[in-house]
């Protein structure tokens, strides 16, 4: 029976059997050999690196748990990155909305796609805080005191600029004026439907007035003639294709929208069950409420008639 060591990890063993033994090299040595092999000349005395770039300091220790408890960090986690990927999602939203009004489709297009794999995003991120059961949130509930992610002003903006217009949801963001503005600047605005109906009309498709100069602040009113606008084009693609491609955005959006709405109401029933949420909101069933809220009727009616 041969006593040969294969133990390759010893001092005189050969990784795989090739070649002759030898020592890793030091982190710091292959750090200098990557760099020489690619030509990199890298003086970070002078130039910017990687976490200056990303403010990596700023943002990795921007998490303070306030409970003992493990889990907390998840949950802090979880809701920085949101926000984070809801800041991207309104600059592309807003963006879009200004280049609709300017008939500067191509642009809009990309950037609404954009928008929908954001939430797609949104929607995986709930598998996440999943993992979080009952008891894990008990112990981390009472340090949260009245702070609720129906507080989130992007949020806010974001149904605001998707069409959901409610004044009374400007309330919550009173006590810091510099936010209270930006959510009022969204809720005082043309959503994106509305500079989409203002498009059609452009282009010679008839859109009832009251749904081109109206008080943007008040809620969106479903139309017949606005659906009859929309089955003119849907009926003659080829003939509307660019607008028929809006429509299209418009409906992928919205169907990723309910997704991270949905995950996000199974997701708090699972946690909390139908205890009322932390801000104050009946938890569950306010977010289920939301669930029948659509925010571009006539995209979605005119499939019937087809």
């Amino acid at each position: 029976m041969s006593t040969t060591n294969n133990d390759d990890s010893g001092a005189g063993g050969c990784p795989m059997g090739h070649g002759a033994a030898s020592s890793p090299a030091p982190a710091d040595a292959r750090g200098e050999r990557i760099v020489a092999e690619e030509g990199a000349q890298l003086d970070f005395e002078r130039d910017m690196s990687y976490g200056d770039y990303l403010h990596l300091d700023q943002v990795l220790t921007a998490q303070h748990p306030l409970s003992p408890d493990h889990n907390e960090m998840l949950f802090i986690v979880q809701h920085q990155t949101s926000e984070l990927w809801m800041k991207l999602m309104l600059h592309e939203l807003r963006a879009a909305v200004a280049n609709i009004a300017a008939d500067e489709l191509g642009g809009a297009f990309k950037m609404l796609a954009r928008v929908s794999r954001i939430m797609e995003q949104l929607v995986h991120a709930w598998d996440v805080l999943a993992t979080m059961t009952p008891p894990e949130y008990s112990a981390i509930r009472p340090y949260l005191s009245a702070s609720s992610g129906f507080q989130s002003y992007q949020y806010r903006c974001i149904e605001f600029a998707m069409g959901n217009k409610n004044g009374a949801m400007l309330k919550p963001h009173a006590h810091r004026p510099d936010l209270l503005a930006q959510v009022e600047a969204a809720w005082r605005a043309p959503s994106l439907y509305d500079e989409s109906l203002r498009l059609l009309a452009r282009r010679g498709i008839a859109v009832p007035a009251s749904h081109l100069e109206r008080d943007w602040t008040q809620p969106y009113v479903e139309s017949d003639a606005v659906r009859a606008a929309w089955l003119e084009v849907y009926r003659d693609p080829a003939r509307h294709w660019d607008l028929y491609q809006l429509g299209e955005e418009l409906t992928d959006l919205e169907d990723t929208f309910r997704l991270w709405r949905f995950r996000h109401v199974t997701t708090v029933q699972r946690i909390i069950g139908f205890k009322r949420g932390t801000g104050g909101t009946g938890g569950v069933s306010y977010l289920r409420k939301m669930l029948d809220t659509e925010l571009f009727p006539e995209v979605w009616s005119l499939r019937t008639e087809l």
